[in-house]
């Protein structure tokens, strides 16, 4: 049994120890807003958070986790009120929306660490997670509102 603390719950569960989380997220656990994109850490479809860092869960073994705290989109807010999921809607931001939970995950991160970034840290914080739709401006936009950055 691997133990586990997905969004403030503490889970066990009897897996090998080389799976991936993002299969241990969705097919053991039902948390399936996180998803599976390229498989090899390229995308950041399946970025979860680890201890408030983004991580990619397709490429992390569960083992690496145990007794960590994992934050997935489901955890962010009850009511998809969290800053920057309100930004999101507001903007209108997502197209096909496949890559948005990974998207603001990374977001989230980012804004943690720098309240009030730079388009360069913007640059750089999402960098890793990419938009087949192309809605990278509305993406910079989104975090900009809710960082409470006018934009110029």
């Amino acid at each position: 049994m691997i133990a586990l603390t997905v969004n403030g719950r503490r889970r066990s569960v009897q897996v090998d120890p080389s799976t991936p989380l993002l299969w241990v997220l969705r097919d053991h656990l039902g948390l399936t807003g996180t998803k599976y994109g390229c498989g090899v850490a390229l995308c950041g479809a399946c970025t979860v958070h680890v201890e408030g860092e983004p991580t990619r869960s397709c490429s992390t073994p569960v083992s690496a986790v145990a007794g960590k705290r994992i934050t997935t989109i489901e955890g962010l807010s009850r009511n998809g009120d969290h800053p920057v999921q309100k930004a999101w809607i507001a903007l209108d931001v997502p197209q096909c929306g496949y890559c948005q939970s990974g998207q603001i995950m990374s977001a989230v991160a980012l804004l943690a660490k720098h309240p009030k970034p730079t388009d360069a840290q913007i640059d750089e914080a999402m960098r890793g997670n990419l938009c087949r739709c192309g809605t990278y401006p509305r993406i910079r936009a989104a975090i900009k509102r809710a960082a409470g950055i006018q934009e110029t």
